[in-house]
């Protein structure tokens, strides 16, 4: 595929998802966080755009540098926006972006995604820990082994040979996005993209907000558990779950909106669904420019 599409295509996927509302518990056109708001989101977007386009262009499958282009972006992102904004929007498409410049065809996009990650590399594991670290996200959690936290933990992963793929299969127990990049995709390339598919023509802030709630409402947010627990997460999923039985109801605009105002004030984000929706985004918007 096209460079300069994937790279728009990209930058499409990550403004889409930050202006679908309201998108519950999340920062989108018509609510703000006292520390970020919606424009961060948005320019966010469109600086990664320089680093999406070197990921994508003269790909070496045997070495295709994914850490290297997350740290690229996550750094420009810093220049611009000085939170968190889209570390794990950028962890998520950019294998997936430099899966569709090596692919002819849409069915090649997965099996080239696990190929990618599989060819990661311990420089991989360090750039993306470096990524981690000036977004200060925490992303890979507090644990004994590879503790994203400790000074010595580049020179822990040289010692024992931890490729990104390595250690993202560590925190896969504990992060969905981890889970994610391991594991073929699964959330995004048979829940969140199907979902997005379907809808996109009908309306694409429909689109938006029903992947994100489809999402959550079957897998709990590792955010939430990160930050408030695993009760909290599981609570929230439960909640979707029951929203959205009252989807085809003609009040259903209103409940949305109070659970967003719910998870607003009791400080529920489901950053990590977010993310995963930008990436099912992305890749319902590959599939129509194969």
């Amino acid at each position: 595929m096209n460079v300069n599409d994937i790279v728009k295509l990209t930058q499409i996927a990550s403004a889409l998802e930050v202006s679908g509302y309201p998108k519950p518990g999340n920062v989108h056109r018509t609510r703000d966080y006292d520390d970020m708001v919606f424009e961060d989101f948005v320019i966010s977007g469109i600086v990664i755009g320089d680093a999406v386009r070197e990921a994508c262009t003269d790909v070496d499958v045997e070495n295709p540098r994914l850490g290297k282009y997350i740290l690229d972006a996550v750094a420009e992102t810093d220049r611009w926006i000085h939170n968190n904004t889209n570390l794990g929007i950028v962890m998520m498409t950019t294998p997936i972006a430099v899966a569709a410049a090596i692919s002819d065809s849409f069915d090649e996009l997965r099996p080239n995604i696990v190929k990618l990650m599989a060819n990661t590399t311990v420089e991989d594991a360090c750039d993306l820990y470096d990524a981690i670290n000036i977004a200060a996200a925490g992303g890979m959690g507090e644990v004994d082994e590879y503790d994203v936290t400790s000074d010595s933990a580049k020179d822990e992963l040289r010692k024992n040979n931890q490729t990104m793929y390595d250690v993202l299969k560590i925190s896969a127990s504990f992060d969905m996005l981890g889970r994610e990049m391991t594991s073929d995709m699964p959330i995004v390339f048979e829940l969140g993209y199907p979902t997005y598919h379907e809808l996109k023509d009908k309306s694409l802030n429909e689109a938006c907000v029903m992947t994100f709630l489809t999402i959550l409402s079957q897998v709990p947010d590792t955010l939430i558990y990160r930050e408030e627990g695993e009760d909290a997460s599981l609570k929230v999923s439960m909640m979707t779950k029951d929203l959205l039985k009252f989807k085809d109801d003609s009040d259903f605009a209103e409940k949305l909106a109070e659970f967003d105002d719910y998870l607003f004030d009791n400080g529920y984000n489901p950053g990590t669904t977010a993310d995963l929706t930008a990436a099912s985004i992305l890749v319902s918007n590959l599939k129509d420019h194969f």
